[in-house]
């Protein structure tokens, strides 16, 4: 059994910097992947960034050059540093770990924090 802690949303100035952690306890050796979406009210939930057991890394269009996704395995903790914000960055995110890619219906997901962004 996984379950995923989230902390580092807050409200920051358009081109600050936040980050984002995400902690995962429990049965950590059965995830494959982690990453985090991000989700505004009204529109489906976007993907943002993914890190593999192998540390190979993926990015949204929106995101990318700006946001960096890392993993810090002693801590089984992953990690979304984001910079360079802007006002459309703002939503609640949420951290996933991928149990079986093929399986979707085994993610673990957290419990989502807000990111706000002001102009």
């Amino acid at each position: 059994q996984v379950q995923l802690v989230e902390s580092g949303g807050g409200l920051v100035q358009a081109g600050g910097s936040l980050r984002l952690s995400c902690a995962a306890s429990g049965s950590t050796v059965s995830i494959n992947a982690m990453g985090w979406y991000r989700q505004v009210p009204g529109k489906h939930r976007e993907s943002v960034a993914a890190i593999s057991s192998g540390g190979t890394t993926n990015y949204g269009d929106s995101v990318k050059g700006r946001f960096t996704i890392s993993r810090d395995n002693a801590k089984n903790t992953v990690y979304l540093q984001m910079n360079s914000l802007k006002p459309e960055d703002t939503a609640v995110y949420y951290c996933v770990a991928i149990m079986d890619v093929d399986f979707p219906e085994y993610d673990v997901w957290g419990q989502g924090t807000q990111v706000t962004v002001s102009s």
